[in-house]
């Protein structure tokens, strides 16, 4: 084989390595759910928290997603989305210093039912609880997404926050090993205290990681974009200068 041909025969290859790279990037599960959460209401009737900001639950993809909305006083309706093998929650801290006895709805995968509990969060453990009434209306298990509806009467607030429905809130998920769940990892917490009640409340996710700005599929897909273009025009600048 000479050098023409051997300069061929690799940007072929190469071409149809980026073929299947693509098609393995851009194949995803084709998931149902009976559970149909969305930001289309934020602002409005509810107020929403998300990791990537702005994302949006009912679109395919990784999403971490809370919403909250008033039923009356301290009643509030809530919708979470977020992926794990184990589960995701919510979190209601009175401070800045989350892990204190903190209030955490959580909703667990198991055996692909979503199984609910309220929770007091509490130097890394989780400790079930009765003291937080709370109750889950739907929820749903698809492949690593799990989604749950539920209500709860939230805690009162210290008297030194501005409502009595106002806390840091937090998004984890975590691991279920035999039934016992594992630490909370956090992947979202206000910077600030937030009124639950109030959708046009902003919060803003106080761990700034590169992922918050990001939207769904965007930069990573980008990059990805260039540097293939960046490599064909080398590989028929090569071509070119062989012929």
């Amino acid at each position: 084989m000479d050098n023409r041909s051997r300069v061929v025969f690799s940007v072929i290859m190469v071409m149809a390595c980026m073929g299947m790279g693509a098609e393995a990037q851009n194949s995803t599960s084709n998931t149902t759910s009976s559970v149909n959460i969305s930001s289309t209401n934020c602002g409005t009737t509810q107020f929403c928290a998300a990791q990537p900001a702005g994302c949006n639950p009912s679109v395919s993809g990784s999403c971490f997603f809370v919403s909250t909305s008033v039923i009356s006083g301290q009643n509030f309706n809530f919708q979470l989305q977020g992926q794990s093998s184990g589960y995701v929650a919510v979190g209601l801290s009175r401070n800045i210093t989350t892990g204190q006895n903190d209030s955490v709805y959580v909703c667990a995968n198991i055996n692909n039912n979503v199984n609910f509990s309220s929770n007091l969060y509490n130097n890394g453990v989780l400790t079930p609880t009765n003291t937080l009434p709370s109750n889950l209306m739907n929820g749903s298990v698809s492949g690593q997404t799990i989604q749950c509806i539920f209500s709860a009467t939230v805690p009162n607030a210290t008297s030194t926050k501005s409502s009595s429905t106002s806390f840091f809130i937090s998004i984890y998920n975590g691991t279920v090993t035999n039934g016992s769940l594992g630490s909370p990892k956090a992947i979202f917490t206000s910077t600030a205290v937030v009124d639950l009640s109030n959708p046009n409340a902003t919060a803003t996710n106080s761990l700034n990681s590169a992922a918050s700005t990001a939207t769904l599929g965007g930069p990573t897909f980008g990059l990805q974009r260039t540097l293939s273009q960046a490599l064909l025009i080398l590989l028929g600048g090569l071509v070119f200068i062989m012929l």
